[in-house]
């Protein structure tokens, strides 16, 4: 039987920092005048941006710096050249976007081609291997497939020629909420409040910082003190309550996390984004202030790796995690860290942002100066064509968020002075398993498959190999040190008897004795004391002398 090939399993990084901050706070009592205003700029900057979404998706692959100046100087005439900057920005930003989307498609849609394509190559019936799935159960489904296989090679077909021709497909508010327009009895919103979200979902009030300029940003200022003003666009400027074409909002901003940090930036005059935006359902207008942080270099490996490790499985409902030192040895009970991500966007992100609280918070008090987690990816494991009838096994994965979750977790743990070590995610589980759930399940410490992961996650990070070491061997072959690992203890009953014949240590020992019985005659005894003799011994009462 051939040896198991084994995947190469990459080596253990330490993850970058955020390149990014961002800020909100709410924009407080509002007059009329002002809520007024900032719809009629929001609907105005919004529908220039969908006509220059829609020359640029014109423009495809031909487009170029002529035709980008071109569009710019358009947009300029109808509002400012500032405004018209960060418009044209916004909509490169989201065609590159779907640009990438659309290469992820085709690429999920030729993996499914090919499972598809071997899996009906194979006899109906036949089982699949861990490195390739089998044939299909019946003809009924084997039928089915083949129709399924044309529908995906025509869409990869049309996928290839759109991505050719330069050709996208971009809904400016959001697909989601587009289909939401179908079901609006199951979304529990009426056509009037599906409409009213829909617009501002289309709206635009975004502008690009400018270091060098009063505050970081000439579109959209913001004061040390607080006081918000829009530089409104040419035909709105009669709104102004302001000179310079400027209109100054009643309310005031007291950025309460990173406040510090936002007010050292304007007040040194470096760029800073601003975007304004209102939440339908609760009525309210809201500012985030974004800036860019500079490229700081990660601390070594090594140094990751001084102070020992945490060791956090990811799994579909709750973090499983495991402190090691530097040696690779488990330190204490394993942790699990709950959440739920069932219900809204908004109530799973909560969920995921307290749950990493809580493993950042226990890793501080432990003391150590990283957290390991695996580097997964799903994007090729969602598919249905990959697991089948596994229709459970899809939702799962699914559900767990990979790459918001190394988003926030790379991003909160710099916060924390705490680095993150991605290390490859191969064979986690089941070496885990292997080798450390049984050894360290006891009467009061329940182990599970995830907490054995979460030991084997932290040793990969820490350069050591997932298997536990080996008993070594003893200087020489007497029982000097003590009883090896083969030898029965000194406790055991028994063992200072003689071993059965071979006879009855082998495998088929039972059949054998039933049907046979063994006719070899006792050895000998080769001492004195157990010699046999066939007289009878009897004392003699006198002494012999003579």
């Amino acid at each position: 039987m051939s040896k198991k090939q084994l995947r190469p399993i990459d080596a253990p990084f330490v993850a970058l920092g955020p390149s990014g901050v961002a800020i909100r706070d709410r924009l407080k009592h509002l007059t009329t005048e002002d809520d007024k205003v900032l719809r009629l700029v929001g609907e105005h900057l919004g529908n220039l941006a969908l006509l220059d979404l829609k020359a640029r998706c014109a423009d495809g692959n031909e487009h170029s710096t002529d035709t980008w100046a071109a569009r710019k100087q358009g947009l300029t005439a109808a509002s400012s050249s500032r405004w018209a900057g960060s418009i044209t920005k916004a909509t490169h930003d989201q065609w590159a976007l779907s640009r990438r989307c659309q290469l992820a498609h085709i690429q999920s849609l030729e993996a499914g081609v090919r499972t598809l394509m071997h899996r009906l190559s194979q006899p109906v019936g036949e089982k699949g291997t861990k490195r390739a799935p089998g044939g299909y159960r019946s003809k009924g489904e084997w039928f089915q497939k083949t129709r399924r296989l044309h529908t995906l090679e025509h869409r990869l077909d049309r996928a290839r020629a759109d991505r050719d021709n330069g050709v996208v497909h971009v809904v400016r508010g959001g697909r989601r909420l587009l289909n939401t327009r179908h079901n609006l009895g199951k979304a529990q919103l009426t056509e009037a409040e599906w409409r009213r979200r829909w617009e501002t979902e289309r709206w635009f009030l975004a502008a690009d910082g400018e270091s060098g300029k009063r505050y970081g940003n000439e579109t959209i200022r913001v004061t040390p003190e607080g006081e918000v003003s829009i530089k409104l666009p040419a035909p709105l400027a009669h709104h102004a309550n302001t000179r310079h074409g400027r209109y100054v909002l009643a309310s005031k901003i007291e950025f309460a996390h990173r406040g510090a940090e936002w007010a050292d930036r304007i007040t040194a005059n470096r760029a800073v984004a601003y975007r304004i935006h209102l939440d339908v359902q609760r009525g309210r207008w809201y500012l985030t202030a974004s800036w860019q942080r500079p490229a700081v270099k990660t601390i070594p490996l090594e140094t990751a790796r001084a102070k020992g490790m945490i060791g956090v499985d990811t799994n579909a409902d709750h973090f499983a995690a495991y402190q090691l030192d530097r040696h690779g040895n488990p330190v204490g009970d394993p942790h699990r860290f709950f959440y739920d991500l069932s219900g809204t966007a908004q109530y799973r992100d909560a969920q995921i942002r307290h749950a990493i609280t809580q493993v950042l918070h226990w890793a501080k008090r432990c003391g150590v100066a990283a957290i390991a987690i695996e580097d997964l990816d799903f994007t090729a494991e969602k598919t249905r064509e990959k697991h089948g009838r596994k229709k459970r096994f899809r939702q799962l994965i699914s559900k767990i968020p990979t790459g918001k979750l190394k988003g926030r977790l790379v991003s909160m743990a710099a916060e924390q002075g705490l680095s993150i070590v991605a290390v490859d995610p191969a064979y986690t589980s089941q070496w885990g398993a292997q080798h450390w759930q049984k050894p360290l399940a006891a009467p009061r410490r329940k182990m599970s498959r995830h907490d054995a992961a979460g030991i084997a996650i932290g040793r990969r990070a820490l350069g050591h190999p997932i298997r536990r070491r080996t008993a070594p061997p003893q200087h020489h072959q007497s029982d000097g040190a003590g009883h090896r690992t083969v030898q029965a203890d000194r406790d055991v009953r028994g063992r200072e008897g003689t071993r059965p014949p071979v006879t009855e240590r082998a495998h088929d020992s039972r059949a054998r004795t039933e049907t046979t019985r063994g006719t070899r005659a006792t050895s000998a005894s080769k001492t004195v004391r157990d010699a046999r003799s066939a007289g009878t011994w009897v004392q003699d009462p006198l002494l012999i002398t003579g």
